[in-house]
């Protein structure tokens, strides 16, 4: 089986009035204001899914600060697990910083969502208060055995949209902060899987640690797949697209250079995300 765990979509009435959510929400803007951002909904992504041999993908929209939109863009979710069942597993994604937060978290995870994801803080990194409040949100995933998938990203080299004033201590913390919960950190952990070969402290609090690969080949060259593989481990490492921006098969073109062996490959391109997967219950 092939798992893509981080891919997008978006309702028609986003793909249809980008410009008035752009105006309203200031992140979206940042990543999505350029109309070259593709943004695709449902039917597109199981398309794309069937081009590249992908059986199952995890979804997810935009953390909205707006609670409507995010109810909203939880219900298409939900709506599109039901219109292709088996092949996407659908992740509530909301602001969460806001107070309505937990509210809309209970009610999206007790509808049928299978987790909280991608959450992020485009435009600050993870400070006291945020951390407080994804540990909130944490518990409650914990509760319903629920996964949650966090936006990170590498705290060094080029700007782009989307990425976020992070350091690998605020990283870190929030891994502390979430130590119970299954917690699948975006683009490669920002990195910090790499602090595995530090020895009981890190390894420890990495227990419940997973890294997808959204984004990789814009962020890395094909060799960390080995790499990480060798210092974490195939079973935590988990295929992300991060579907519009980048096809499937880019991945698999690069884990097949990257030298990485055929049982790695295996783990990564879909035997870990259906581990971690039956373990909630979404296969």
């Amino acid at each position: 089986m092939i798992v893509d765990f981080h891919t997008h979509v978006f309702s028609p009435e986003v793909r249809r009035d980008r410009a008035d959510y752009c105006r309203d929400e200031p992140d979206f803007a940042g990543i999505y204001r350029d109309e070259n951002a593709r943004l695709v909904g449902a039917a597109e992504l199981v398309a794309a899914m069937d081009r590249a041999g992908v059986d199952k993908a995890v979804a997810f929209g935009f953390p909205w600060s707006d609670e409507a939109r995010a109810r909203a863009g939880n219900e298409y979710l939900l709506k599109a697990q039901e219109r292709y069942p088996g092949r996407l597993v659908g992740l509530a994604c909301l602001n969460p910083l806001a107070d309505w937060a937990p509210r809309e978290a209970a009610r999206a995870l007790d509808a049928g969502l299978w987790g909280l994801g991608e959450l992020a803080l485009y435009g600050q990194g993870f400070g006291p208060e945020a951390v407080d409040r994804m540990a909130a949100l944490g518990r409650l995933c914990r509760e319903r055995n629920r996964l949650m998938l966090v936006h990170v990203n590498e705290p060094i080299g080029h700007r782009y949209p989307g990425k976020a004033p992070l350091t690998l201590a605020m990283i870190y913390d929030l891994v502390l902060a979430l130590a119970e919960v299954k917690l699948v950190l975006a683009h490669w952990g920002g990195g910090l899987f790499f602090y595995n070969l530090l020895k009981r402290e890190v390894p420890a609090a990495l227990t419940h640690v997973y890294v997808d690969t959204a984004a990789s080949p814009f962020l890395y060259r094909p060799d960390i797949y080995p790499v990480a593989c060798r210092v974490f481990g195939p079973e935590k490492v988990l295929f992300g697209s991060d579907y519009p921006l980048i096809e499937p098969r880019r991945y698999f073109r690069e884990i097949e250079a990257s030298g990485l062996d055929a049982e790695a490959a295996r783990w990564v391109k879909g035997a870990a995300a259906a581990r971690l997967l039956a373990e909630i219950d979404a296969i």
